[in-house]
């Protein structure tokens, strides 16, 4: 099962996942981090990377972060806010290059309360 990013990367975006990821797909919108999950080998060396526990399996998602396994995958399969297309599987986010938006999930969400 691929791995995914909750809430705690929310206006934090540490990068230290992006450093360990062996596949590159660790993508930066403006607010926080999203795995592809297409482009995801289940490795989890990013897991223990990430400073505030925002990174998990999807197969063992908390209740509190399940919309986050959904928006993980919505980043990737739907277009963004003032984006023709979706990213789909570009295959790395190195050459990809930082996105700077996000779902409307994470850019509406409010640091003190939730969405």
């Amino acid at each position: 099962m691929p791995y995914f990013i909750a809430e705690p990367c929310i206006d934090i975006m540490d990068k230290a996942c992006t450093e360990v990821c062996p596949v590159d797909c660790i993508y930066e919108g403006s607010r926080k981090l999203y795995i592809n999950p297409a482009e995801c080998i289940d490795c989890g060396a990013c897991k223990p990377a990430c400073p505030v526990q925002a990174i998990s399996e999807t197969a063992a998602v908390a209740e509190n972060s399940a919309t986050f396994v959904i928006d993980n995958a919505r980043f990737f399969l739907e277009p963004l806010p003032n984006r023709d297309s979706a990213i789909g599987t570009p295959g790395g986010s190195m050459e990809f290059g930082t996105v700077g938006i996000d779902t409307e999930l994470v850019a509406g969400y409010s640091s003190a309360g939730g969405a």
